[in-house]
């Protein structure tokens, strides 16, 4: 099945190769086994990135003193060996926290210097955020190198409406409701270009071969996060899927170069 045009070049590279999927590395791969307990820092993207992954998935905050961070979490308690609102913590407070005991918490700027060929899905996980990725976007001039997705609408909202359309988005859990309740609305509405999507919720299966089929006429993608089983993998892909987030960045590559599908490197 062939991805269909979005007009988005961080999407429409498959094209260039028909069949192929987008592999992101999760938090640059946060449960293979190699960099276990390194998620969303340095190592664990340049690790991805030695695979041959070139679109990375990472989600952002922003501190006290608005910059940046490439971090799942508002507090550093979980990951790190300190604790804090980031929120609430400059730049040089959280440098001094260790994820994994070992590896400081990037930067987004950090990351972009450090992988300049490749794109990022970011996750906008807090307010504070929303312009502060708009403004870092349009400085580095950097509207191909970025898909950008959120569970809050009213993030993604702002974020569309400050880079007037030119960078990607992925639906907000509304809108992909309304298109499981109401098929007819696929295509019709939303300035989204991708659904990002669990397999299932609950006892209840999202990514149908119907459902990959609406998105694909509304001309829009259909991405599936976090995906570590191979089984699963592969049947998501035998559905049509255009993308597949995972944690086990081995595992998933294995998977696409079985069926001839990955478009990585290496």
């Amino acid at each position: 099945m062939t991805s269909p045009r979005t007009g988005f070049p961080f999407l429409d590279t498959l094209l260039d190769r028909p069949g192929s999927v987008l592999a992101y590395a999760h938090r640059g791969g946060a449960y293979h086994p190699e960099i276990e307990g390194l998620e969303n820092t340095l190592a664990a993207f340049r690790h991805a990135v030695e695979l041959g992954y070139d679109y990375l998935e990472t989600d952002v905050h922003v501190t006290r003193d608005g910059v940046l961070l490439a971090f799942h979490d508002s507090v550093l308690d979980r990951v790190t060996d300190r604790a804090g609102e980031i929120a609430r913590l400059s730049h040089a407070e959280v440098r001094g926290a260790l994820v994994g005991g070992r590896e400081a918490v990037p930067s987004l700027a950090e990351l972009f210097d450090a992988f300049p060929d490749a794109r990022f899905n970011i996750d906008l996980k807090s307010d504070g955020a929303v312009r502060a990725l708009a403004d870092f976007v349009a400085a580095r001039q950097a509207w191909d190198r970025v898909l950008v997705g959120s569970f809050s609408a009213r993030r993604l909202r702002r974020f569309r409406a400050h880079t007037s359309g030119r960078v990607p988005t992925s639906a907000a859990p509304y809108e992909v409701a309304l298109c499981r309740l109401l098929p007819a609305w696929f295509g019709r509405f939303g300035r989204f270009q991708a659904y990002q999507v669990p397999h299932r919720r609950g006892r209840v299966r999202v990514v149908t071969p119907g459902f990959v089929r609406r998105a694909h006429a509304a001309g829009r993608h259909v991405h599936v996060w976090t995906i570590d089983d191979p089984a699963e993998m592969r049947e998501l892909l035998e559905r049509g899927v255009d993308g597949l987030f995972t944690d086990r960045t081995d595992l998933l590559k294995d998977v696409l170069v079985e069926r001839g599908q990955w478009r990585g490197g290496r």
